[in-house]
């Protein structure tokens, strides 16, 4: 059995007072880092003890590979477990012996119609979820599926308290955002993305920045597309750097050889498109360098604290080339998390440039200088078929520019005079707008 940390065990703990609340899908909220498989088998441990069946949902297979590990050393009986991908179970519903709990992984998946048939099918048990994000990528929260979010520490405090590796955050000048359009899920399409980059232009030199900030520490690099990340591990090698690209149609015996070398320091970069996410087990790295914007904020936390594994000595080396910072925020933000998810756009405050000809301020993503037209110089480089744009150089992001917290509340989730006046003063808005909802909520007395 495992011995759990105290915020841990306070998690398990608060879960299950939960339902002793009256509530039944609660959500545990825990940052990437925080040893979500150990409190999950933990809670699993404990149900199983009684003789209790758990249905244990995942998204990949790779996931059940390893929560299975994990449940073996933490003694849970696993002939009253079943583990099962979603696209599995769904199709075997009747065949499938009632739970007494459901536990279902990386749960901001949990809203898509195939996890909906399975709980409700079996309505009356008791769910679980588990997330580090508890929203889904168009901005809708979990309220439709759980009902309580339960947290305890955030990834601030983790790196505080040595859990997870302190880390440096750089950033560039962003890409020509106005060629990028959101699909459906309120993430930029990859046909979008492709035309926004289809010039060519890097945004800092990918590999000279690699070579000035990381200094040769092992990378995962995440690309727009599976051709722009062949190319870029062919254009590490070029410079003497072990890169090798990844995807989903890599065998799997020449996955795990990559990841092996990888163990063993042999490769230095893996370069991949998306695949290097939520299920798949990486060994320790210590940099990323993200050419792939997103407006999803779970898959930009999945990939920045990608790096963040605590080692003693560590300093995480984030190396942003498509400024997801400026959407999102660093990764240990102050979020304030809602059930009932985003429902309008705010963030970080967009910096300005100068232009160098009129000496006119201006938005930093725009290309061109709005006023006289200039635009910065863009120049050929070394490196055959892209260009480098000379202009963007990245400097290292300090907390202190996000004076901000991203929180994701309204009212209704307020439940003292106080927190709405907190509320108000994280959105910018004036002290009227806590007192007038106060008064509608009657928290006046």
């Amino acid at each position: 059995m495992f011995q759990l940390h105290d915020y841990q065990q306070t998690l398990v703990d608060n879960t299950r007072q939960s339902y002793v609340d009256g509530y039944k899908s609660p959500c545990v909220v825990a940052p990437c880092g925080a040893g979500k498989s150990v409190i999950i088998s933990e809670i699993a441990r404990m149900t199983t003890l009684r003789g209790n069946k758990v249905l244990f949902l995942v998204h990949r297979k790779e996931l059940i590979d390893q929560i299975k590990d994990t449940f073996k050393k933490n003694s849970v009986d696993l002939k009253l477990v079943h583990f099962g991908m979603v696209q599995t179970v769904v199709k075997k519903l009747d065949r499938l012996n009632k739970p007494q709990l459901i536990i279902t992984d990386e749960n901001h998946h949990g809203l898509a119609a195939s996890y909906r048939k399975i709980y409700d099918h079996f309505h009356d048990v008791l769910k679980l979820g588990f997330t580090a994000t508890p929203i889904r990528l168009n901005g809708s929260g979990l309220g439709d599926i759980n009902d309580i979010l339960i947290e305890e520490v955030d990834a601030r405090w983790l790196i505080e308290n040595s859990y997870l590796s302190p880390y440096k955050y750089y950033a560039p000048k962003l890409i020509d955002t106005e060629k990028l359009k959101l699909n459906s899920l309120r993430e930029f399409s990859s046909t979008s993305v492709n035309d926004a980059m289809d010039d060519k232009t890097i945004y800092g030199d990918a590999i000279k920045h690699y070579k000035q900030l990381a200094d040769g520490g092992q990378a995962i690099a995440y690309c727009h597309n599976v051709e722009a990340s062949k190319q870029l591990a062919s254009e590490f090698k070029q410079y003497g750097i072990n890169a090798v690209h990844l995807d989903g149609k890599t065998p799997k015996a020449e996955r795990d050889d990559i990841i092996r070398q990888f163990r063993n320091r042999e490769i230095q970069i893996i370069t991949n498109c998306d695949i290097i996410g939520e299920g798949f087990d990486v060994p320790d790295c210590s940099t990323v360098i993200m050419l792939r914007p997103t407006e999803s904020l779970s898959l930009f936390i999945q990939q920045s604290m990608r790096g963040m594994r605590y080692r003693p000595g560590k300093t995480s080396i984030i190396i942003d080339h498509v400024d997801n910072v400026r959407r999102h925020g660093l990764p240990d933000m102050e979020r304030k998390w809602s059930l009932k998810g985003i429902k309008s756009e705010s963030g970080p405050e967009i910096k300005i440039k100068e232009c160098e000809n009129c000496y006119a301020a201006y938005p930093s993503e725009f290309r061109e200088c709005p006023e006289c037209g200039h635009k910065p110089e863009v120049v050929r480089g070394e490196r055959e078929g892209y260009e480098v744009d000379e202009s963007a150089v990245l400097e290292e992001v300090k907390e202190g520019e996000f004076s901000f917290t991203m929180d994701l509340r309204e009212p209704e989730d307020c439940k003292t005079v106080e927190e709405l006046y907190e509320l108000a003063r994280n959105r910018q808005y004036k002290p009227g707008w806590a007192y007038i909802q106060a008064k509608r909520l009657g928290l006046l007395g």
